[in-house]
């Protein structure tokens, strides 16, 4: 993996003990450093013909972060992060959860200290760790959502956020998954069926603001989002496609080349998908 030191430059973070304190600063800095987005996957995924070949493991994840701006979604995001963490002397493990009805399809990291463990997601993201509890419900403010964790049934817990249109964020399955399932489910999520590989996402922390590109419409949307306490109102505006990739490089600090290519190979992929579609109605 890319030089531990070296991403915690990045993440302008000095290394400490493990500890509460320190796992707060760490999922405040990625938030902040590391976007949660699905152009690089994008990009990598109409590079490679291969699916076993697409995943971006923690070394290239890295150096995509550093050198390029990069992140990802949930299954590379966590991958990465943990083994950070794991660096840095944190225990814990690694989970593959639930959305509703959607099975399998988000992952998230426990960490273990001492006789507390933290409920930590740097691929949604979690602005910050969440205290887990077997069998009580458990709260945790940040400058984004109050989150609340309420345990179900079979190592289950449901969680919860408020200041969102949807507070049902996910559900915790409280269970270990083994690096080789980890990988294989990474893997699987760059088959056709694969999450956010339709659409371009960014979402990002800065200046204390939550920034998203919303591209599962038409055109994309460029979101803003205030911390709790600031009276400067959310912000909407279309983002025209041929705009996109020049004005998001800019404000999320990523690479122009990868999403411009993300976005030429979704517009190709659109147009394949429709001349296709032309061709079966007209026979």
């Amino acid at each position: 993996m890319t030089a531990t030191h070296s991403i915690l430059r990045f993440l302008k973070i000095k290394q400490q003990p493990p500890s509460p304190a320190f796992l707060d600063a760490l999922v405040t800095a990625y938030t902040r450093h590391v976007p949660w987005e699905s152009a690089f996957r994008i990009a990598k995924r109409a590079a490679t013909p291969v699916t076993a070949e697409c995943p971006r493991w923690p070394v290239e994840f890295w150096a995509d972060a550093l050198e390029r701006g990069g992140g990802g979604t949930c299954f590379e995001s966590n991958y990465a992060f943990f083994r950070l963490l794991r660096e840095l002397g944190f225990d814990g493990y690694l989970t593959v959860n639930d959305m509703g009805e959607s099975r399998g399809c988000h992952t998230a990291i426990v960490v273990c200290l001492g006789d507390q463990r933290w409920l930590v997601d740097a691929g949604y993201p979690l602005y910050l760790p969440v205290p887990l509890a077997a069998g009580q419900t458990t709260h945790r403010q940040t400058p984004f959502h109050t989150y609340t964790v309420t345990p179900q049934p079979d190592y289950r817990f449901e969680i919860q956020r408020d200041r969102h249109p949807k507070p049902y964020t996910f559900t915790l399955i409280d269970r270990p998954v083994p690096d080789d399932d980890y990988r294989a489910a990474t893997t699987a999520d760059y088959a056709p069926d694969g999450h956010f590989l339709t659409e371009v996402i960014v979402h990002k922390v800065i200046d204390d603001r939550v920034w998203r590109l919303n591209g599962r419409v038409d055109p994309p949307l460029l979101e803003s989002f205030p911390a709790l306490g600031d009276p400067q109102p959310a912000t909407c505006e279309p983002l025209p496609t041929p705009d996109a990739p020049a004005r998001l490089a800019r404000l999320f600090g990523m690479e122009q080349g990868v999403l411009q290519r993300a976005f030429d190979w979704l517009a190709e992929v659109k147009q394949t998908v429709r001349v296709v579609g032309l061709c079966y109605h007209r026979e």
